[in-house]
Parts: structure tokens; sequence; C-alpha cells
């Protein structure tokens, strides 16, 4: 999603160098900055993270955060940018900048991240839609560095065979590691003759995956593949995530093991809601955010916390709206709230107080929040 300044976090930023543009399908393109040595330490990041750009479009200034395709190993940053229409404004970045240019970079941030475990033998699968792949690029690029005895699958979505972003990339580390890689190609639009391969990756789908790909295991008889799965990592659209989530938890992944990261807003929770909590109305709210002090009456809490701000139209800090970003992190400072499961926040966080307004309902009629001091 493009966020403009109000509603992004203040995060920090360096002006890094442009070092190489290059466009690799109809609609995207990587950039690739130069860190210089000062700033080496400031640029460490973990697979699966991101960095957001800023950037004037039509006069106005953005913020707009796109994942790293290269791994931790790998020189510099390197992003995939997908334009999603003649208006974006990501087409900006390829149109306006050139090699040599300096851009406004924040310092790597993000939690889709998974532990290593060099030492284990694990299954990893990866489920990405379309320019989804970028994080689990570097995730794979990652794990083929540091894990010897890990093998992959991954389970790639697009329109066509055209609209495949990486894919040169991608069959590279697959013929590097044959024997520890496997990927997949999907397509929603074209037909190429094997019905298992058309069409969108989905609950359907997995089934069908996991019958038909993942059903024999070589290094044990009596189990399938998808019986030996560890970790769970998916990237797309939300009702895809949605779909693919739920699919693996039904079919005996544990939720902590499932990984997930949004690429647009999205107003629907990933998982259903299984909690009940009693109706409170007249609902009285203060929130502190970029140094200014709000305060409200909320009707009730049938919304969540987020929502509601939304909908009166209070300048609070958000990007997927699914408890995935952490985007609108806050201090719960007076009163109580029910917070839902969320891919974001750990348990030490949350029993010191943090809270998720997008995956927040209150529980009593004073709500007191902090967005700055988290």
């Amino acid at each position: 999603m493009e966020n403009q300044i109000h509603h992004a976090r203040q995060y920090t930023f360096h002006s890094l160098k442009l070092a190489k543009k290059q466009q690799i399908t109809k609609n995207t393109f990587t950039l690739s900055f130069e860190i210089p040595a000062d700033l080496r330490k400031n640029f460490q990041f973990e697979a699966g993270q991101y960095v957001g750009l800023k950037y004037y479009h039509h006069g106005e200034l953005y913020i707009k955060d796109f994942s790293m395709t290269n791994a931790p190993h790998e020189e510099g940053i390197v992003l995939g940018i997908k334009i999603n229409s003649e208006e974006s404004s990501v087409r900006e970045l390829f149109e306006q900048y050139s090699e040599g240019d300096f851009i406004e970079v924040s310092e790597p941030k993000g939690r889709f991240t998974i532990v290593s475990k060099p030492h284990e033998f694990r299954t990893i699968v990866g489920f990405a839609a379309g320019i989804g792949i970028t994080p689990l690029l570097s995730h794979f690029k990652h794990i083929l560095h540091t894990e010897p005895r890990t093998r992959l699958f991954l389970f790639y979505g697009n329109k066509d065979r055209e609209s495949v972003a990486f894919k040169d990339v991608l069959d590279d580390l697959q013929r590097q590691h044959s024997e520890r890689l496997e990927i997949h190609y999907f397509y929603s639009r074209e037909k190429i003759g094997d019905p298992l391969s058309e069409g969108r990756l989905d609950e359907k789908k997995l089934h069908l995956i996991i019958n038909q790909i993942l059903h024999l295991d070589d290094t044990d008889e009596e189990s399938t593949v998808w019986d030996a799965v560890d970790e769970v990592l998916i990237c797309g659209k939300g009702p895809m995530i949605k779909s693919i989530a739920n699919a693996c938890h039904q079919h005996g992944i544990l939720k902590n093991n499932i990984h997930f990261e949004l690429f647009e807003e999205y107003n629907e929770d990933i998982y259903p809601v299984e909690v009940e909590f009693p109706l409170v109305e007249n609902i009285r709210v203060s929130f502190r955010y970029n140094g200014k002090q709000y305060e409200t009456v909320l009707e009730n809490n049938k919304n969540k916390l987020l929502q509601s701000f939304s909908i009166l139209k209070f300048p609070v800090p958000f990007s997927c709206k699914s408890g995935i970003c952490g985007s609108c992190e806050c201090r719960l400072q007076e009163g109580k709230v029910e917070l839902l499961e969320n891919e974001y926040l750990t348990e030490n966080e949350e029993q010191k107080g943090s809270i998720l307004a997008c995956m927040s309902y209150a529980l009593t009629d004073t709500i007191r929040l902090d967005f700055d001091n988290v």
C-alpha cells in the first residue's frame, strides 16, 4: 500500500546512492543501493525485512516500504518494486531517478523473520503471489546459504509466465541447489496444459499441492513431506494470505509456525475471531501521536480501535491493518482492551503494555494510548 507521510511512523532515514536500476518485467523493477562504510551497521538486516523510501509524487511527499530481495550476506540493499497502475506513485521512482542519484532510505525494519537453525534438518515451505516473492527470495537465499540441512519448497503464483518476477534468479538458485530446493509455478490467467499449475494459490490448491506434490517423502517412507514441514512463509495480497494460512492451520501446521507479510492494506482478520466480549458504549479515548494529544468519544466497541480512528479521520499510523506490520503499535496507559492474535508483538512486549490498535477492542469506557513511546 502506498502511504503518504502522515500515515507512517517516523523512522531514521539516510541518503543512499542508487547504484543500479533494472527493469525485470513489464511492470517490475529493482533498485540497488550502495551502503557506505560508516552506515553498514545501520543497514544490517535479517532476511524478510524491508526499508522505506522517501520520494515525491505530484508534489506530495510519500513514504513507501519495499522488501529486500538480497540476503544479509550479499552486498548492499536490493529492492523489488512493482508498478500496479499508471497512477501509481512508484512509477516516479522508476522514471525520475537514475543511477548515481541519492534517495532517502530508512533503516531496515519488519518482523517477517524466522530463527536460523543451521545445525538442524528442516523443511520450509513458501507461498508467494506476484511481487510477494521479494521477501521470500531473501529468505530462501539466506537459508540456502546458512542451513545446509534444510530443504525448501516454493509455490509461486502469477497471472501468466510473462509476469513472473525474478524467474532467472530463481532458476539459478534451483540449479545450484537442486537437491534441496524445489520450485513450482502457478498461473491464474494462462492455460499451460497442466491443471495443477493453473489457477490461484488458495485453500483448494493447497489441498492438491499436499496430495500431489508433497505426498511422498524420500527421507521417511512412513510419512509425507507435509508431515515434516517446520515453517511456512506466505506473502501476497490479503485474501491469498488468509486462504493459505487458514488452510495450512487446518492441515496441521501450528499458527506460530505460519509466518506472513502483507503488501497492502487489508481490513479483515487473517484468522477467525474466536473471542466474545461485552458491549461497551460511550468510550472516552485519548492518545498521543507525533507529539500531539487527541481526544474523542467512541459510540461503542463494535469496531477495533484503529478502525474507529480511521472512520473519525484521525492521523494515526497504519499500514496492513491486520496485525502483521506493527505500524500501529502503541502503549496502553489506561483502560483494558481485547488484543487479538497477531504476528507482530512478543509476549514480553504485551506484558509491558504494548498493543496493536488494529487488533484491539476496547473493554472499558476509558482508554488512553501513546503511539510515540513504545
